[in-house]
């Protein structure tokens, strides 16, 4: 997401841009992970860029133009396709692909972009503290190219220009000490990373038997006790009983059923990310609603793959695809029913979804990534709610005179590699520095996604589909102002006349950098 508004906004003020994306889809979160937007309560009427808001309606008018809505559907001015309760606009990963391509198409017709598929970063050419070239290479056929540019924008999901160009980054947690933050642990562990996860579609034909072979690791999967009470009560990854983070003392029993479409208790797996609700389509167009399965059993936290010998990351790649067939396959086979019965054989691992030979999405569903060295790193005292209370008195975030662009999310971060669980706390609406943009030595290399100068902590609330798009657009804005006034990133943002010129630009463009803004 970061990438593709990076790229949307660096042609919308006259640069020329080389996109490289390894698999055949761009989009990121929203469609190679198969992920539905996470967005805050406010997103209908606030809280993002116009270009952001520019395609959730496209997303929508996509829908009304080429499905067979329902009336109904058709009419609804907040259209959410899946009907799923995480997002509202829950919606096919495709869509977002196509969408996309529709905003930055008229940009490569020109061109002003060039979108090269199948491709990732390899090596790098320094001059001193500027990258010159980043060689990139073609996986398919193994070609390499090198790419020159004035500026470089690292969108990948794990950070992956940083160690190639030898900038400045941290991994994992941070120590107490070392942050001041509420939340960090006593002493740092830079091997303290999220889970990430491989997502997969389904849908319910009942009556029918859909189940897969058993996935070659199903029994260690099956058996698994992932000893991070209180998150699973019964000490098994795959069940349904489940503590809501936020609530560790009480249990909350999650249901699963296919055969229902809304719950009135209880946490509801099958419509939580359901990407297709066929009632809103005319009859017959869906044998069955479509959920995308994103869930705590699928979290891969077994292993790192930030930082490790390529070995390792693909052992672990492997191993976090064969946990979601096992999630799978337990569904379709072992799930507990409330008729007493065990399993739904009629679950139909929807692969076309992402048009993948094992049914997973095309990429694992990265939370967090390596994190530049900033000018200014983003903690849990800038924007934590427990935290700005009880140092300050305030139930607001710090203000940034340097803000480009504003977010939301609760901090979410999800079990670590490390044996850590569920750090799950209040946050408040914040802004986004550009000093958390900006590399302390490298100069015409700028993180676009979740790879900027936040914590551990703050990573959680930073991560998500609109920030990440935020940051992604103000460096597209960023690199062309500098461009344009022969400065630097980090000159633009020391000059104060600059800096606020640089913002008046930015907000002419649909950026808000300020929550209260009248």
């Amino acid at each position: 997401m970061g990438g593709c508004a990076t790229a949307l906004a660096a042609c919308r003020n006259g640069l020329n841009v080389i996109m490289t994306e390894e698999t055949g889809w761009i989009g990121g979160q929203a469609s190679v992970q198969g992920v539905p937007p996470d967005e805050h309560q406010w997103i209908e009427t606030t809280g993002a860029p116009a270009a952001y808001r520019e395609y959730r309606r496209r997303v929508r008018e996509y829908y009304r133009l080429n499905y067979p809505m329902t009336e109904a559907a058709r009419q609804n001015p907040i259209l959410n396709p899946g009907s799923g309760g995480v997002s509202r606009i829950c919606h096919e990963p495709i869509v977002t692909v196509q969408v996309l391509l529709q905003m930055l198409v008229p940009f490569m017709s020109t061109g002003h972009l060039r979108i090269v598929y199948h491709t990732k970063p390899v090596a790098a050419e320094m001059s001193g503290d500027n990258v010159s070239a980043i060689i990139v290479r073609n996986i398919q056929t193994g070609d390499c190219t090198t790419l020159h540019g004035k500026y470089f924008a690292d969108a990948t999901d794990l950070g992956e220009l940083l160690p190639l160009t030898g900038t400045e980054y941290v991994t994992g947690a941070e120590s107490r000490e070392q942050t001041g933050e509420m939340h960090a642990p006593a002493v740092a562990d830079p091997t303290c990373n999220q889970a990430f996860t491989y997502c997969f579609a389904m849908d319910y034909i009942d009556g029918e038997n859909h189940v897969i072979e058993k996935p070659k690791d199903y029994e260690y999967w099956r058996n698994f006790s992932p000893l991070l009470n209180p998150a699973w009560a019964p000490g098994k990854l795959l069940c349904e009983d489940y503590v809501y983070p936020s609530n560790p003392s009480e249990l909350s029993r999650a249901y699963f059923n296919p055969l229902v479409r809304e719950l009135g208790h209880g946490f509801d797996w099958w419509n939580y990310r359901k990407i297709i609700n066929k009632d809103n389509f005319v009859a017959g167009t869906y044998p069955s609603d479509v959920t995308m399965v994103n869930w705590p059993q699928n979290d891969y936290f077994d292993g790192n793959i930030i930082d490790v010998s390529e070995r390792e990351y693909v052992r672990n790649i492997e191993a976090s695809k064969q946990l979601s067939l096992s999630l799978l396959y337990w569904l379709q086979t072992e799930c507990p029913r409330r008729d007493g019965k065990m399993g739904w054989s009629g679950l139909r691992l929807r692969g076309d979804i992402f048009g993948t030979e094992d049914g997973l999405a095309l990429a694992p569903y990265i939370r967090e990534s390596r994190r530049i060295k900033a000018l200014m790193t983003v903690t849990e005292a800038h924007v934590g709610k427990d935290q700005r209370l009880a140092e300050t008195g305030l139930s607001v975030a710090a203000k940034f005179d340097d803000s480009v662009g504003i977010g939301y999310y609760h901090i979410d971060l999800h079990p670590s590699c490390s044996g850590v669980s569920y750090i799950d706390t209040g946050c408040l609406q914040f802004q986004i520095p550009l000093g958390a943009m900006i590399p302390i030595r490298v100069e015409n290399l700028l993180p676009v996604c979740k790879n900027i100068g936040t914590t551990h902590i703050t990573n959680g609330c930073y991560r998500l589909h609109p920030v990440e798009w935020s940051i992604g657009e103000a460096a597209g804005c960023l690199m062309a102002f500098a461009m344009s006034k022969s400065m630097l990133p980090r000159e633009v943002r020391e000059d104060k006349t600059r800096m606020e010129e640089f913002q008046r630009m930015i907000v002419k463009q649909g950026i808000k950098l300020d929550w209260y803004e009248v």
